[in-house]
């Protein structure tokens, strides 16, 4: 993102520009696409969600020229809002929906498979409500996704988990941790099958996991760099298979083994 110095910078110059070419804005809808976008990058995601109900043209030059959007600090009726906003903001590459307190259902996810299928980075972080039902709206909709965190959620199962990485095969990040009835030995084989691509992998406090799950990832991800199986007791790191080892070795590992 440009500077904020370099943005404050652009926008006086269009200001400039538009006094010299007699571009008189006495109202704000009467704001060129361009310069909104601008003004946009210099405030708060709040501000840009207002800035869109502004009126239809505002709306539309935010639904197409917003990539970025955070809705962390919605304390409350966050799954409301993102319902709102998913059939608004369509072109949308990075959402982040990190709860303090779990809010987001089912029927908000499937509104962001349904609508923003070019979205790449998502973190649904501790909303322990969604379902299976989120995972199979997620695998339908954003297959493009390359970096996802899932960390917190405790309500979907492996079979879900597995169906996801069968279509979200760019996945490159993938934080599931804490995610205890998702992650299994199954889980980590879809992973291995599935996210060759794969280059970081959180995986702390899945405590139903072997070192046959592990072997699956040394095995099917490649690119695979930082693993994290803090307190995955069943671990043990003690296998004849010297492809174990080598794993051990190569990758920054974070374990508490038994």
């Amino acid at each position: 993102m440009v500077s904020e110095g370099a943005t404050r910078k652009e926008l006086n110059l269009c200001f400039e520009n538009m006094k010299m070419e007699g571009v008189l804005i006495s109202e704000w809808k009467d704001i060129p696409v361009e310069l909104l976008m601008k003004i946009l990058n210099l405030v708060d995601d709040r501000t840009v969600i207002i800035a869109s109900c502004i009126c239809s043209g505002w709306r539309d030059a935010v639904s197409l020229g917003l990539t970025r959007l955070s809705l962390s600090w919605c304390k409350k009726n966050m799954n409301s809002l993102v319902l709102s906003l998913a059939p608004k903001f369509v072109k949308l590459q990075t959402l982040v929906l990190r709860q303090d307190k779990p809010q987001l259902e089912d029927n908000a996810v499937e509104a962001i498979a349904n609508h923003c299928h070019e979205l790449q980075d998502l973190d649904l972080s501790k909303s322990s409500k969604i379902t299976d039902h989120s995972l199979y709206s997620l695998a339908r909709g954003c297959t493009n996704l390359t970096k996802l965190n899932l960390s917190g959620c405790t309500s979907f199962s492996d079979t879900a988990l597995a169906h996801l990485t069968r279509f979200c095969r760019k996945l490159k990040i993938l934080n599931l941790c804490g995610c205890v009835e998702a992650v299994s030995d199954n889980t980590l084989q879809a992973i291995g099958e599935n996210c060759n691509q794969l280059q970081s992998l959180n995986l702390g406090w899945c405590e139903n996991i072997s070192d046959d799950g592990v072997m699956s990832l040394a095995y099917g991800c490649p690119d695979l760099r930082t693993l994290d199986l803090c307190s995955c007791v069943l671990i043990t790191g003690k296998t004849e298979k010297p492809e174990l080892e080598f794993l051990c070795h190569l990758l920054n590992i974070s374990c508490c083994y038994r």
